[in-house]
């Protein structure tokens, strides 16, 4: 679906586990090497009134990110007040996620910009409709982007990453990488559960963030694997 560009889909094992930080870096950080960039976030809740419109966090911050333009409806399809499950808020206003919408969004979006960058929500397996039968997963699979994993560097975070591997793996999308971001500045033995995961992982490590305890600051994608300098050419 990517047309012949770059473009990726990025999830986490879990909610709160920085995706939309690794996003908003990745996008900033593929600017230098391409002129048009941009990150959307097709399944948004949580949002709050800021100056008299309802506003997502993660939506803004990619946006921001982004140095192209994006008509504000294909950046975030579906849009949620409150900040629950989307198959729950999409239940209580009667609206259903259509995975074909965000797949004309997506190839809408690709005639646009050099590289996409696409965000899930929350993790690899969360349901998207009553039934079950659509779901992140399902999302990814026929949106067809290489997956980047944002582990989130935690305790609990090697159950978390194997796992979500393990199902990425056993969805037969193309798997590309993991992100290691440093979330907890007191997480003991950080470099020993890297060096675990870079030992148990299916797929390379691309890059690590550091831990940024001031939300306004941007990171900075520094040294990256030759994985990921290979996925760009």
């Amino acid at each position: 679906m990517s047309n012949g560009k770059p473009a990726f889909f990025i999830t986490g094992t879990d909610t709160d586990c920085g995706k939309t930080y690794v996003c908003a870096a990745l996008i900033r950080h593929l600017q230098h090497k391409y002129q048009r960039v941009a990150g959307l976030k097709p399944i948004a809740s949580g949002f709050e009134l800021v100056d008299g419109r309802l506003q997502n966090t993660d939506v803004e911050a990619l946006r921001l990110a982004s140095n192209v333009a994006l008509a504000p409806k294909l950046i975030n399809r579906y849009s949620y007040q409150p900040a629950i499950a989307p198959h729950i808020a999409a239940r209580q206003i009667g609206d259903n996620i259509c995975t074909e919408l965000i797949e004309l969004d997506v190839v809408t979006a690709l005639e646009q910009v050099d590289v996409l960058v696409v965000e899930g929500v929350g993790g690899w397996l969360v349901p998207l409709s009553e039934s079950g039968s659509l779901s992140i997963e399902v999302l990814a699979q026929r949106l067809k982007l290489p997956v980047i994993l944002v582990v989130g560097m935690k305790l609990g975070c090697l159950n978390h990453a194997l796992l979500a591997a393990r199902a990425i793996m056993q969805s037969g999308v193309s798997f590309a990488g993991w992100v290691a971001n440093h979330i907890d500045p007191a997480f003991n033995f950080l470099s020993d559960n890297i060096a675990t995961l870079e030992n148990q992982m299916p797929v390379p490590k691309l890059f690590e963030l550091p831990y940024q305890s001031n939300s306004d600051k941007y990171a900075e994608v520094d040294a990256c694997s030759e994985h990921w300098m290979a996925l760009l050419e």
